[in-house]
């Protein structure tokens, strides 16, 4: 099998064959890729239309595409032709995840019904990747990150906490959701391991975003009869945000009850340590809109630099406000080797792109350029067993396509 890196990572061995598109799929299967799994993304001939996303040197390589699809190998299939349908899964017998995010009801036209694959493969894990979960009324409906937003209720609390309904300025919902795909395809392969069979994952975008909004947000409907409102008042109060100061903001958070003892001290107000209203973590709940407005109050008197090292110092949490641009220069960032930039071989210039963060015996998994269309058909097929008549008659057929200057 084919081998994308060198050193040590789990993954590797592992080939996960991932139909899905945009941003949910690709991302769970990304973290797949950085771990070491040879994930071959197959493609339409049109190709992903995540691969239009962001800024791009040349078509199709958008920067989205470059993030999102790092690490992993591109074959593209036409899934409306027999041929293509019949080499997919030909791939699969080669697989040990398939992955999608194709509506139930297209399914079973395509072979890919979970009933035909477990029967067909029974060491396979199947991932489906969908909106919603399939017992429900909403099964089948097409589902992208605003409209999970929305329901899920974080456009809510964006209104709780700024008088209007937004959504996040970041694609929540694919993020979040595809990192428990990826948690999931993980337990799913521990757990083929242990029993030798396949198993049948299923990640609903939409109730994963539930869970994940009302982890702290259940308040009282967390409690049968309810005993109040969901919400959780500290991450809703208005001064929870970057506080201005005498010139730019410090993101400062005192939390425990002995820094903000400290913090009281400094400000010379140590009075207000023993105020019924700050003097627990209880009651700093119930007054928090007060407690963090009285912070503001203080850091506007004095310089950024000035909290930074007074917090440092007191050992209360405390950070810079970086712009997405201060990012690549952040000291911390840069003494990591958080970004490395990766050379594109067939054109001029590179793509930055950041890593995991996650290291494994000491080492960063490798970053591979993400693919351009159809590059690694010819190789994957070889691979796969194909010899060089079928993959010449596929090419020829339409039914499987590549770079035309790579050789059969």
């Amino acid at each position: 099998m084919y081998q994308s890196f060198t050193g040590t990572h789990p993954l590797q061995g592992m080939r996960v064959v991932d139909l899905s598109t945009i941003l949910f799929g690709p991302y769970a299967s990304r973290w797949l890729a950085d771990y070491g799994a040879d994930v071959i993304k197959v493609e339409s001939p049109e190709g992903d239309d995540g691969r239009q996303i962001g800024m791009a040197r040349e078509p199709g390589m958008g920067a989205g595409h470059l993030s999102v699809n790092r690490n992993k190998r591109s074959v593209v299939l036409d899934l409306k032709q027999q041929q293509g349908r019949d080499t997919l899964l030909r791939l699969l017998e080669t697989a040990d995840v398939v992955m999608h995010n194709i509506r139930p009801q297209k399914l079973a036209a395509l072979g890919l019904d979970p009933e035909t694959l477990r029967a067909r493969f029974p060491r396979l894990v199947c991932a489906l990747l969908t909106g919603f979960g399939a017992d429900g009324p909403y099964s089948g409906l097409p589902a992208y990150d605003d409209i999970v937003q929305g329901m899920c209720g974080l456009a809510d609390l964006m209104h709780r906490r700024t008088g209007e309904m937004q959504y996040l300025p970041t694609v929540a919902a694919d993020k979040i959701a595809g990192l428990i795909g990826a948690q999931a395809i993980l337990a799913a392969l521990v757990a083929r391991e242990r029993t030798g069979c396949g198993q049948l994952v299923e990640v609903p975008m939409f109730e994963c975003m539930v869970n994940f909004t009302l982890l702290e947000h259940s308040g009282g409907r967390c409690f049968v009869p309810p005993e109040g409102n969901a919400g959780y008042a500290r991450v809703l109060a208005k001064w929870r945000r970057p506080y201005p100061t005498a010139d730019g903001f410090v993101c400062a958070m005192p939390y425990t009850t002995e820094q903000w003892r400290r913090f009281f001290a400094e400000i010379g107000k140590p009075e207000l340590a023993n105020d019924p209203r700050f003097a627990s973590m209880a009651s700093r709940s119930k007054f928090i809109e007060e407690l963090y407005a009285l912070v503001g109050e203080q850091m506007r008197l004095r310089t950024s630099q000035h909290w930074l090292d007074t917090c440092l110092r007191l050992d209360i949490p405390v950070g810079r406000v970086n712009t997405l641009e201060d990012l690549e220069n952040d000291p911390h960032l840069r003494a990591v080797d958080f970004f490395e930039d990766i050379p594109n071989a067939d054109r001029k210039g590179a793509a930055r792109l950041p890593k995991s963060g996650v290291r494994i015996n000491g080492q960063s998994p490798a970053l591979r350029a993400a693919p351009r269309l159809g590059q690694d058909t010819v190789d994957v097929l070889c691979e796969s067993g194909f010899t060089a008549d079928e993959i010449e008659a596929l090419l020829e057929s339409g039914a499987a396509r590549t770079v035309r200057s790579q050789p059969v």
